[in-house]
């Protein structure tokens, strides 16, 4: 089941590991300020689109963010 307060927390944890701000992600994503800050008190989702550029700024995969693998690199080919 999709948490978005995990999935926050992920994004947060990976943001800090490569030096970045969540100011800095939104912003050279063009997204709302808000944004993850709007996930934890609303525990709402975010859209496929929106979560996929997210993992592509990390450089992780959708299915870590999700909480469905604990391996960060599994979208990368072998």
């Amino acid at each position: 089941m999709y948490n978005s307060q995990k999935t926050r927390e992920l994004i947060l944890i990976l943001l800090k590991k490569n030096g970045k701000t969540t100011s800095q992600m939104l912003k050279e994503l063009g997204y709302n300020n808000s944004l993850l800050l709007d996930m934890d008190r609303r525990k709402s989702m975010l859209s496929g689109d929106k979560l996929g550029k997210i993992a592509d700024y990390l450089d992780c995969s959708v299915d870590y963010l999700l909480g469905r693998t604990d391996n960060p690199n599994s979208h990368k080919q072998t």
